[in-house]
């Protein structure tokens, strides 16, 4: 009776190993590959029609980051951006008084702009679609960054990976609506990063 009570403890510790096991693998392979924007080497500039016949472009040299991938579910990855608006840099002293100003960015009392992606679409191995929202001014808004890899995100893991990625949006949207006569409403934002692994 002891041998056939220690056989069926033993028989029942090698099923539960056996339904554990795979999980453990399942979990560790789905397990999300963190990485850190390296500042130094990231940058987003925003560029707007001006008068319809040029443009001008404004940047923001100032900003930190997490991006946050899962293998095999892209469609779970997190995009946590912010740039300092109060850093922002433009062509003239006339056109960076306005964007500080009330009319536009307001960096006073919004001193920050924040991209949050909640959603990676791979349209192949280093191209896809990030969804989520654009917050400048106090104001939220979905908006999509379409992002260029310089390698696969998902399987690069131990390695730092550079993108680039572009949305335009309309700034009415976030309030700006001023000199609408002589500046475009649709704005280009680009932004080219690099992601260092955590």
């Amino acid at each position: 009776m002891i041998e056939t009570l220690a056989s069926y403890r033993h028989r029942l510790g090698l099923a539960l190993l056996a339904l554990l096991f795979p999980a453990c693998l399942t979990a560790q392979s789905t397990a999300a590959i963190s990485y850190t924007l390296d500042a130094s080497a990231s940058s987003v500039s925003a560029r707007v029609p001006f008068f319809g016949l040029s443009s001008k472009t404004a940047r923001f040299p100032r900003m930190e980051g997490t991006v946050s991938v899962v293998p095999g579910a892209p469609e779970r990855a997190l995009v946590d951006v912010t740039f300092d608006a109060e850093a922002i840099e433009a062509p003239d002293e006339t056109t960076l008084r306005r964007l500080r100003g009330e009319r536009f960015f307001w960096v006073e009392r919004y001193p920050t702009i924040r991209f949050v992606g909640r959603s990676l679409t791979m349209t192949s191995a280093t191209q896809g679609r990030v969804t989520g929202e654009l917050t400048a001014r106090g104001v939220t808004q979905p908006e999509t960054l379409d992002v260029t890899f310089t390698s696969d995100p998902t399987e690069a893991g131990s390695e730092a990976v550079s993108f680039s990625g572009e949305m335009e949006i309309d700034r009415r949207q976030y309030g700006m609506k001023s000199y609408q006569l002589i500046v475009g409403n649709k704005v280009k934002i680009k932004l080219n990063a690099r992601m260092v692994p955590n």
